[in-house]
């Protein structure tokens, strides 16, 4: 009997302190769960986020499990709006991926694909040493900027719009960088220039999206449960009054509303600033030569490194080894380009069949 008690607890010898098999079954991943996240992560890349699945198969292999988990989340995050029918619901669900994140870091995932490749990544990194609680900080800090944007209010100024980029997509970069085992203030610096330009770039890209409405919100029966998202142009009002375009116009109109295509132009061109800057950085710094300009965020919580003698610096070998993190930058400078070719229309941009040699390019030219 006391046999048949114990095994029941979680087959514990005697003198063992004992855990919940609650605690143990949710601590506890199979290979054929691990294998299963795997394959959603890259599933949902493939369907939703293909500049990402094409980034994510030129990655060593060891460094996929991570780039797919951070990379999904990330995609829940940015869909979340238009998959709910109201905000209080959106509020729940972003409450969901806080505990899940909280719980994943606690050693105890939720059964959900994304934490459970997230709980090894992380495993993983602490084996070796890294630090798992800067991941746990850029994802929080993820969330916490989704949720303030998820009812997609404007912009006010660019400055605000090169803010909500330094939190989102800065920020995922950082994430990775984290994973890897990468504290650099030279590559946070590149992940912050070109973390600003693809945010940007993201919010250029949904205009044709966005600025229609969406179709109603239906129940699994059938039902329309909501009338959907009313449309929205996103770009910021400073330039938008500077350029003299009326956001109502561009809902009646489109692309050819006075003012539209000269205000994207101003918004693309701050894009294409930063990845310029992150160029001549990158050229520096290959050379041995300083950034050329401060990094604004050194100081700032998860922004602060030793300092370090000039014949102990590695920023060669960081860069090198954080590159693959700033291959992001080409799917947005190819954006960029596209558009410049459209006439700054992003109705008539098209799809790139280039970007996959760009990437295999940049990768051996360690060039953006």
């Amino acid at each position: 009997m006391y046999r048949a008690l114990r095994a029941r607890r979680g087959l514990q010898w005697p003198g063992e302190p004992l855990r919940s098999s609650r605690s143990s079954r949710r601590c506890y991943v199979t290979d054929v769960e691990l294998d299963k996240a795997r394959q959603y992560c890259a599933a949902q890349l493939r369907q939703s986020d293909y500049n990402s699945y094409i980034i994510r198969n030129l990655l060593p292999k060891s460094r996929q499990d991570a780039y797919d988990a951070l990379r999904a989340f990330n995609l829940e995050l940015v869909r979340l709006p238009e998959l709910v029918s109201n905000p209080t619901i959106g509020q729940l669900r972003m409450q969901f991926w806080r505990d899940a994140v909280n719980n994943t870091f606690a050693g105890k995932p939720p059964k959900e694909p994304i934490m459970i490749l997230l709980s090894k990544v992380i495993s993983e990194l602490a084996e070796r040493g890294g630090t798992p609680s800067s991941i746990k900080f850029w994802l929080l800090r993820l969330i916490k900027t989704r949720e303030k944007y998820m009812d997609n209010r404007p912009f006010t100024s660019l400055a605000s719009l090169e803010e909500y980029a330094e939190n989102t997509y800065s920020t995922l970069m950082y994430s990775n960088l984290a994973a890897f085992s990468i504290q650099s203030m030279h590559v946070d610096h590149l992940a912050s220039h070109i973390g600003k330009a693809c945010g940007i770039v993201a919010v250029l890209r949904g205009i044709p999206f966005l600025a229609a409405p969406s179709p109603p919100v239906k129940s699994p029966a059938g039902a329309s449960v909501s009338s959907g998202r009313n449309p929205v142009l996103l770009l910021p009002l400073d330039v938008m009054a500077e350029t003299g375009l009326i956001e109502e116009d561009v809902y009646r109109h489109g692309p050819r509303a006075d003012g539209f295509q000269d205000a994207v132009f101003k918004v693309a061109t701050r894009a294409n600033d930063h990845l310029i800057t992150a160029r001549e950085m990158l050229k520096n710094l290959h050379a041995g030569q300083g950034p050329g300009h401060e990094y604004e965020h050194h100081g700032e919580e998860q922004h602060e490194y030793p300092s370090i003698a000039p014949e102990d610096d590695d920023t060669k070998r960081d860069l090198r080894r954080g590159f693959s993190v700033l291959l992001e930058g080409v799917p947005a400078a190819d954006y960029l380009t596209r558009l410049e070719a459209q006439n700054f229309d992003p109705f008539t941009v098209k799809s790139s069949w280039k970007l996959p040699w760009r990437l295999w390019r940049a990768i051996k030219t360690e060039r953006i």
